[in-house]
């Protein structure tokens, strides 16, 4: 038997309405809802449901609604259809998705922490001052030594590791904008700085990091059931003492997205099932193992699709 995984977005994959359609149709997705509004004491729901595509866009808005429709999703997932994973992932924010869902976090604990850390990767860089641009047909080695070149005393790496051909990069807007000359003037035309509010994912959201290492000490790790494969090393884990250090570690490493997938496809994986809004990660499977099968679950149609 083919193994399935559960993997959840992360940030870019909000829209206006995510979640209502879950939310109206089945009472434990509403739940969650409430549940969300209750930790962090504002309405967060309503964000979700009624809220404009700016007022999603903040980071510190944007990461615990993510996380809440994905988990609201989750539990509809869990109670229609009975579908279980054998691996979770998630992509950045959406690896506290797959903690919960692993049972390593509890979700009130989840939400408290990602709104803290989107708040502290804002306010690690102020807007402007960071970048983050998606290089399209570069090889790793190669963009690497672009990277380099184009330091100059700044910061500029790889920030995402998506799909083969598509590595995000993150840094200054200097360092970001000299990459992306360089790159041009090797050949590489296809490279877009992205609309993010601060560069995730690399040596600048070192502050962030080391704030987020505080919430995270009032936390309680559970241990966990299926293993999470981790955005810091691709690897999975079943170890619950190493999860608050590998999403310290998260904050500043590149996301290994290619990576985790081709390692769950070597576990054995067949089916990656996207749970939250959006159908990003599915797309981004697709073009890593072209042979696996992928659904994504964002709303009670896709949740019919999946139990036809």
């Amino acid at each position: 038997m083919g193994k399935t995984a559960f993997i959840f977005p992360g940030q870019g994959s909000q829209y206006p309405g995510m979640g209502k359609d879950v939310a109206d149709a089945f009472p434990v997705a509403r739940q969650i809802f409430e549940e969300a509004d209750d930790a962090l004491g504002v309405k967060l729901s309503a964000t979700c449901f009624a809220g404009s595509v700016d007022e999603l866009k903040l980071t510190a808005t944007t990461q615990p609604a993510i996380l809440t429709t994905s988990i609201a999703i989750l539990r509809v997932v869990e109670q229609e259809t009975g579908l279980r994973a054998d691996y979770l992932a998630g992509h950045s924010l959406g690896e506290y998705s797959a903690l919960v869902c692993s049972g390593a976090l509890g979700f009130a604990d989840a939400v408290r922490t990602v709104r803290a850390r989107g708040t502290f990767m804002q306010e690690a860089v102020p807007v402007g001052v960071g970048a983050m641009a998606a290089m399209l047909g570069i090889e790793k080695e190669v963009l690497e030594d672009i990277c380099r070149e184009a330091e100059q005393g700044e910061v500029v790496a790889p920030a995402n590791f998506n799909s083969p051909g598509q590595i995000v990069i993150a840094g200054h807007s200097g360092a970001v904008g000299r990459a992306i000359e360089i790159a041009k003037g090797r050949g590489f035309r296809k490279a877009m700085l992205l609309p993010v509010s601060a560069p995730f994912h690399c040596a600048l959201m070192k502050p962030a990091a080391e704030r987020l290492a505080g919430v995270l000490e009032t936390v309680t790790a559970n241990p966990l059931k299926p293993p999470v494969v981790a955005n810091a090393d691709a690897a999975p884990n079943d170890d619950y003492s190493r999860v608050k250090q590998l999403l310290v570690a998260q904050v500043c490493s590149p996301v290994l997205w290619e990576q985790s997938v081709n390692a769950m496809a070597a576990h054995g994986v067949v089916k990656f099932v996207e749970i939250g809004p959006g159908k990003v990660l599915s797309g981004l499977v697709k073009r890593i193992a072209k042979e696996v099968e992928t659904a994504n679950i964002e709303d009670s149609a896709g949740l019919k699709a999946l139990t036809v």
